[in-house]
């Protein structure tokens, strides 16, 4: 069986698009959709059902998906291997998510390098959504992540917890308001798809608030731009505590109550879920989801 075919067969089932597919895997449209014909073909089923919504998976192509997923993944383990064989150093492959990619994360990876100062470390910073895209694509083995996606080719460990706080300039920001006058304030948010912004919609949701009704001035994908907005008094924005400590301690920033509405969430670890840690990733799987990790 062509593993090359398998493997567009694989992408296009995960991203639910020939075209998005296609794009990832640097193939025309034409070319994945003769690979997907001809791995058809070759098995004599038909795999996938095509419609304007995007791609669904036939009876026979949950049983070929299914060992998709586990033959790339023996795949990967073994070019890791292959390569860990013919290298100097150990290497760590990290995708984390920006809320501690860029502020906790940090001292963990040089606490972890001092004990281990044989590893070479690789770190990725994006948000959430492009982590688990990350270790789908298999371009990185540990992601770090803002809230467990629940789903089935992705295994979590929770690391810690922490809260979203609405947060003003203290200068000018009052300590609690109303949900009605939540709707009034400007606010700066993460952009879509990020960790930040699926908890606030879903926290938001359940009290009956839909993010169109509030006054949203613009969307920003770091965390530092928006916290910069914030001390310039440009607006107020829901952030992870653990990104506002800093602030929080010096006073610039002002936490805001929102009548009794809290946000509650955990990091965790991500891995695919058929992936074998080698030696060293397994070591910093479990200093991280230790009290040792000495988050900034």
């Amino acid at each position: 069986m062509n593993l090359e075919y398998l493997q567009s067969f694989y992408m296009t089932v995960k991203y639910n698009s020939i075209s998005k597919a296609a794009q990832m895997l640097h193939l025309t449209q034409p070319g994945l959709s003769g690979q997907l014909k001809s791995l058809e073909n070759e098995l004599g089923v038909s795999l996938l059902n095509r419609s304007n919504k995007g791609v669904e998976l036939t009876e026979e192509g949950k049983v070929v998906f299914d060992y998709a997923d586990t033959l790339l993944s023996i795949q990967g383990n073994i070019k890791r291997d292959l390569i860990n064989l013919h290298q100097d150093k150990p290497k760590l492959m990290i995708g984390a998510c920006k809320s501690v990619g860029e502020y906790a994360l940090p001292c963990s990876i040089f606490t972890f390098k001092h004990l281990h100062e044989e590893v070479e470390i690789h770190m990725e910073v994006v948000n959430s959504a492009e982590v688990i895209q990350k270790l789908q694509e298999h371009s990185v083995n540990i992601g770090i992540i803002q809230h467990d996606p629940m789903l089935d080719d992705i295994i979590t460990q929770p690391i810690i917890s922490d809260e979203l706080l609405l947060v003003g300039n203290s200068n000018n920001s009052p300590k609690k308001i109303s949900t009605e006058e939540l709707k009034q304030i400007p606010l700066i948010l993460r952009e879509p798809n990020s960790g930040t912004r699926y908890m606030i919609e879903q926290s938001l949701e359940e009290k009956g608030i839909s993010i169109k009704d509030l006054n949203v001035i613009y969307a920003l994908n770091s965390p530092e731009a928006i916290k910069s907005s914030i001390l310039a008094g440009k607006g107020f924005s829901f952030l992870p505590k653990l990104t506002v400590a800093q602030e929080l301690k010096k006073q610039s920033i002002q936490p805001v109550q929102v009548d009794d509405l809290k946000i509650s969430f955990s990091y965790y670890v991500a891995s695919r879920k058929n992936y074998t840690f080698t030696e060293y990733e397994q070591r910093f799987v479990d200093f991280i989801i230790s009290n040792k990790r000495s988050f900034c």
